[in-house]
């Protein structure tokens, strides 16, 4: 019983709160992660300049390549836009809605799929 009542003290009073709060972020995790390959880059844009000029585009995915834990507040705002941190390649990738987890990965998807900077492309 003593046990139980521990439990129960140790527990937020808000505790249904921050459970439903992680709810709404994972739902906009997922959502971002939807996003198309433009949109993303659009949002990039917006933010600090150096994540948009490293910006490559490998098929769809966009890919970022800097230190994991460089700058945190940049990591958070990755991580909210959709972005997952790819260990074995060490990059930031968006999958902009072409997910396929069961497929073949290849060695190196930019022999496959190609692959150009955002920054490199002039508007039109």
């Amino acid at each position: 019983m003593k046990n139980k009542l521990q439990i129960e003290a140790a527990a937020p009073a808000n505790a249904s709160q921050l459970s439903s709060n992680r709810a709404e972020r994972v739902s906009k995790y997922n959502y971002n992660r939807e996003l198309p390959t433009q949109k993303v880059l659009e949002f990039l844009r917006a933010q600090p300049p150096q994540q948009y000029e490293l910006a490559e585009i490998v098929g769809k995915w966009i890919w970022l390549e800097f230190p994991k834990a460089s700058n945190r507040a940049a990591v958070n705002t990755l991580h909210r836009l959709g972005f997952h941190w790819n260990q074995r390649r060490c990059v930031w990738q968006h999958p902009c809605g072409a997910c396929a987890p069961f497929a073949a990965h290849p060695q190196d998807p930019r022999s496959k799929y190609g692959s150009y900077f955002a920054a490199d492309v002039k508007p039109a």
